[in-house]
């Protein structure tokens, strides 16, 4: 990869003199050791395979030399074997494709949650079936605020009451999964600051948060208590969205159910309420 990568790389965008000959278009392995501050041998060793651990410096100055994206830092970092290192805070984009490909889902009830399970998208089947978020302020559109209410906690996510169908293991998984998160974004004060508010203000959540234990909340069975229509029993399943650890939450009922008739009923009444077209 690195032989790749230093071949795409031209010595006036590196900022090497000109006027040299030169027999490749892109960086010699001399020119990559004088960018990274690192010997032409070690290149070699690099490039060959051979049997070397370059250090977290060592590896973020090839990163650099080589000028490469992202996604292709990580991947050096990690064939180093190092972790990549952490952005520095939760982003809250929803990617235009990710978005194109969720305005396809129909009538499913769908929903994105950035890092630490901030709300940060839903489309017009969540809003019918839970109500419409935008009428709840946007600090407290959290689902792990939700989960561990503190006393005297004003609105909610959902408007209607839903119930976890396996709770203990809700809580638990919310509780791993920002543990993760805090790994992934060490730096987050948004994270750092809700990780303090959900310990003080409820004891179930640092009880599980002093257990330390790491995962990911992926699928749950949840019963809406819908007022137009009345209980409605939803399979959620939770699809993670690449390094940035989105959450993709999507609500169904099983086909063929009364559960599938209340819910195409609460799709209808619910989105003829709304005034706004999917929220973004």
């Amino acid at each position: 990869m690195l032989r790749t990568w230093r071949g795409r790389v031209s010595p006036g965008a590196a900022g090497l003199p000109g006027g040299r000959r030169r027999r490749v278009a892109g960086l010699r392995r001399e020119d990559l050791a004088e960018l990274a501050g690192i010997s032409v041998d070690y290149v070699v060793r690099l490039e060959q395979g051979r049997h070397v651990s370059p250090s977290a410096q060592v590896t973020a100055a090839l990163a650099r030399a080589l000028q490469l994206t992202g996604a292709e830092r990580d991947h050096l970092y990690r064939l180093a074997g190092l972790a990549p290192p952490a952005d520095g805070e939760i982003s809250d984009h929803v990617p235009p494709g990710l978005n194109r490909m969720l305005n396809r889902l129909g009538d499913a009830a769908a929903a994105v949650f950035a890092a630490d399970w901030q709300l940060i998208w839903w489309n017009r089947g969540w809003a019918a079936l839970l109500g419409d978020p935008s009428s709840t302020p946007s600090a407290l559109r959290n689902f792990a605020r939700d989960t561990f209410p503190a006393a005297g906690a004003g609105p909610r996510l959902s408007h209607w009451p839903v119930t976890s169908l396996a709770r203990p293991d809700v809580e638990a998984s919310v509780v791993s999964d920002l543990r993760r998160a805090s790994g992934r974004f060490p730096d987050s004060e948004r994270l750092a600051g809700l990780i303090r508010d959900l310990a003080a203000g409820s004891p179930r959540f640092a009880e599980l948060w002093a257990s330390g234990a790491v995962g990911a909340h992926r699928e749950d069975r949840k019963i809406v208590e819908h007022p137009g229509t009345g209980p409605i029993a939803v399979d959620c399943d939770v699809l993670a969205d690449g390094d940035a650890e989105r959450k993709v939450v999507v609500l169904t009922a099983a086909p063929g159910t009364e559960d599938e008739t209340r819910f195409r009923r609460a799709m209808v009444s619910g989105i003829a309420g709304l005034r706004t077209g999917a929220r973004r």
